[in-house]
């Protein structure tokens, strides 16, 4: 049993959303190169994650996605559950029926054992919320890029702004009288 790509890039959205959540709207375009998740595939696990809750969206100039709860609210299982991410190693999707679907004894002999290994992965994943994996990539000192183009290293140091660009006046060229309609076009031969 393994986690697909569905839950890993949820989770990873997820932590690259709550990373920036105080800057404002998240747009799924910065978070798909940060991260090299194909876009249309992010629209499609924000729309699930957004129907669960677990995020807001925020059309127009300036939108994109922010959390809908406090970070230490959403646990990893909320993310992987709204993404419809099946959490089972049971072969039979824990009902019971692993050998014939009409009979209820048609367990395998190992369904308790991958029943309990369902129920402990939820329990684990329930405990982890996402201010943990942020705290936890925080301590890393990962570096954040805003918008703006500001480098901001978490832990305290001071933020590295680039140095302001002086507009340097370029001269013009006088500008040429362009023939634009048939009257310039004829105004034009009359003086030749």
């Amino acid at each position: 049993m393994r986690l697909t790509t569905k839950g890993r890039f949820a989770v990873t959205a997820m932590i690259d959303l709550a990373l920036r959540e105080t800057q404002g709207p998240v747009a799924l375009a910065a978070i798909s190169q940060r991260q090299k998740i194909s876009l249309s595939y992010l629209e499609q696990l924000f729309g699930k994650l957004r129907r669960d809750h677990i995020v807001e969206s925020t059309r127009g100039p300036g939108g994109g996605y922010t959390l809908a709860r406090k970070s230490e609210e959403i646990s990893v299982a909320d993310v992987i559950l709204a993404v419809d991410e099946p959490l089972d190693a049971t072969q039979c999707g824990g009902r019971g029926n692993c050998h014939s679907d009409e009979d209820n004894n048609g367990r395998c002999m190992t369904h308790d054992l991958w029943s309990n290994l369902n129920f402990k992965m939820v329990e684990y994943l329930s405990s982890v919320s996402l201010r943990d994996l942020v705290q936890q990539q925080e301590g890393r000192g990962i570096l954040l890029h805003d918008m703006r183009h500001k480098k901001i290293k978490i832990e305290g140091v001071k933020a590295e702004k680039p140095m302001p660009t002086i507009p340097v006046k370029k001269e013009v060229a006088p500008k040429r009288h362009l023939v634009n309609s048939v009257f310039n076009l004829a105004e034009q031969i009359a003086k030749a």
